[in-house]
């Protein structure tokens, strides 16, 4: 516990005040005993006795997994099966790759790696396979980690086992689960301010005068906002020494002070410019919160707690409506940006007590730093370190703004998937301009009743997960186990069977909203939608980086901005098209533009690997 608060912002506060002399790293105890391998040369070395032991118990195995040599990834190179299931799948031999991983001993262990961290290093297919194979292998005896000696003399700073327990991918499940809560709660939070405003379009229309499409604005602008903030947030949070917690809790921090001048604000451009702001400022969890779990978890675990994530992102504009939507009719339109200052306000203070830093790469720069101030040797720094001195504002500028659009523009099947996640975003985000078109003007509900009707998309949210967790346990980790990860078109086989959901969710949503028909039917439709668009993105979502692992962190950028972008457009294009073409032909019109992305997914599959044989940013 202790030291989950030293590393929360809480605790970093009070270190500086203290001059670190409370809440102190190991390093920096009288009783720490340096590693022989950072030592100073003049001092002499010794061996921790406590951090590791270098012979196993009884029972446990003798064998140590260690990193790959450049012989042995030469050789799982060559282990490529001639034959296949599907044309041009990159399928290797597992057993060949487990032997690779496995067979050497060594006093230096094998350090686990965030997903972040795996997908950045894996530049081949190969790369890919020794990653998930190392994340399936159980854990043998704690083993001291010999940091790596650079030809100029650095001496890398690396964990000091393989147990570190600074190594986030070393913490308990219960911290990870506690940390992981955080997120999901910063997320929903987020989220949840976006359409937790569209109840109070009456009434800012009456306030200022203005009309329904202008009134829009207050959700389309904090839309579009948050599709722009991650593009300028999340390479920040990527530079080691900055890392994630001061991008969250400063930006978090302006959200929070923001919602109280908007609750009040007395003119409609002061109110449209602070919804912009907030979503600019509160977008970080968007793009770094996935960041944050991928560095908790291994790469054969991550899906389980990005399910969760996207749990809290789907359901966050859902239950927008649900809160506000009593309250507003109660009260007054301002009640729901209140509402948000409520919610937000303590997520922000628990952040501030709680939340532990879970960059690797900061991490270990400044142990570096620690240790340079302890040993007085300054060949020790860490590898972040070395990289972020060669780091330029250019460099930052084109992963940040050029690289999102260039692998959009020059990818076809990352241009497919960018394309087909905007549009179901799109379509979700005009059911906050559809639903009191059909549940208020057709069945006549109160806008608390009409809030209600958005349960079908927590529901259907709730179903997707479930289905998915069986299907990932079941049937994705033992074949990953016995046959290795194989072509990342297998991760799109459920989205081959959900794909369909989509239209035939938004056909009985559009052709049952009618009052002769009972409006439970139209609502299950919202919910069979929902279903397909939960399982659709989570395949893409595992697809894009196993085939573009070192573009990770700019393909979700690009892909947020695009979902953003054309969702921001579908709150003001939806309700012209329902009220011009009615609710039934409306949905329709968009349920036709799904059917054709259902050639889409399965062109995807089949043509999958000749699309990325010719792509200059896939794996090879």
């Amino acid at each position: 516990m202790s030291a989950l608060i030293r590393d929360a912002p809480l605790g970093q506060v009070i270190r500086w005040v203290t001059k670190n002399r409370v809440l102190q790293y190991p390093e920096e105890r009288a009783d720490f005993q340096c590693p022989g391998s950072y030592a100073h040369p003049d001092e002499p070395k010794e061996q921790p006795q406590e951090e590791s032991r270098l012979e196993p118990e009884e029972g446990e195995p003798t064998e140590e997994v260690v990193p790959a040599t450049p012989e042995d990834t030469l050789e799982l190179e060559k282990s490529k099966t001639a034959g296949s299931e599907d044309e041009g799948d990159d399928t290797f031999d597992i057993e060949k790759i487990k032997t690779a991983a496995t067979q050497r001993t060594s006093r230096t262990g094998l350090s686990r790696v965030g997903t972040r961290t795996a997908l950045h290093k894996s530049v081949t297919r190969a790369d890919l396979e020794e990653q998930f194979t190392i994340a399936t292998l159980e854990k043998g005896p704690t083993r001291p980690i010999e940091p790596e000696k650079l030809e100029d003399g650095t001496i890398l700073v690396d964990w000091y086992t393989t147990d570190d327990p600074d190594n986030p991918q070393n913490w308990s499940l219960g911290k990870k689960a506690f940390v992981s809560f955080q997120i999901y709660m910063y997320t929903l939070a987020f989220y949840m301010g976006s359409a937790i405003y569209a109840p109070s379009e009456q009434g800012v229309m009456e306030r200022f005068g203005v009309s329904a499409s202008a009134a829009a604005l207050g959700l389309s602008m904090y839309v579009i906002a948050y599709g722009i903030g991650p593009l300028v947030f999340s390479p920040l949070s990527e530079i080691p020494s900055i890392g994630r917690n001061p991008p969250y809790m400063i930006t978090f921090a302006i959200f929070v002070i923001l919602l109280a001048p908007a609750a009040v604000v007395d003119n409609f451009a002061g109110l449209i410019i602070l919804r912009f702001l907030q979503g600019f400022f509160g977008s970080p969890c968007l793009a770094t919160g996935g960041a944050t779990l991928q560095d908790m978890y291994s790469l054969i675990k991550l899906p389980y707690a990005l399910s969760l994530w996207a749990l809290s992102a789907t359901c966050g504009p859902a239950l927008g409506p649900i809160i506000s939507g009593f309250s507003v009719a109660a009260e007054n339109w301002r009640w729901s940006l209140w509402e948000m200052l409520w919610l937000s306000g303590p997520i922000w203070i628990l952040l501030f007590l709680c939340l532990p830093e879970t960059s690797p790469s900061n991490i270990l720069l400044r142990r570096a730093r620690r240790l340079r101030k302890l040993t007085g040797d300054n060949r020790l720094k860490s590898q972040s370190e070395i990289d972020q001195a060669s780091l330029t504002a250019r460099d930052i500028a084109v992963e940040a703004l050029w690289r999102p659009m260039q692998l959009i523009v020059l990818d076809p099947s990352i241009a497919f998937t960018a394309i087909y996640t905007a549009l179901i975003y799109g379509i979700y985000y005009s059911f906050f301009e559809a639903f009191p078109l059909v549940y208020v003007g057709m069945y006549g509900f109160s806008l608390g009743e009409t809030g209600l009707t958005f349960l079908s998309i927590t529901v259907g949210v709730l179903l997707a997960m479930a289905a998915y967790w069986a299907y990932i346990y079941f049937i994705v980790e033992p074949e990953i186990r016995k046959h290795g990860l194989g072509a990342p078109e297998r991760r799109l086989i459920p989205a081959l069977v959900v794909t369909f959901l989509c239209p035939i969710g938004l056909f009985i949503f559009g052709w049952t909203s009618n009052p002769s028909i009972h409006w439970i039917a139209s609502v299950i439709g919202i919910g069979v939608f929902t279903v397909g668009i939960f399982l659709i993105i989570q395949c893409i979502f595992l697809y894009l980086p196993l085939s573009y692992p070192q573009y990770t962190a700019s393909l979700f950028a690009g892909n947020d901005f695009a979902r953003s972008t054309l969702a921001a457009g579908a709150i003001h294009f939806s309700r012209p098209l329902f009220v011009n073409l009615g609710v039934g032909p409306g949905i329709s019109l968009l349920a036709g533009l799904t059917c054709g992305c259902v050639f889409g997914v399965y062109a995807l599959y089949f043509f999958g690997a000749k699309l990325r044989a010719n792509s200059r940013f896939a794996a090879k």
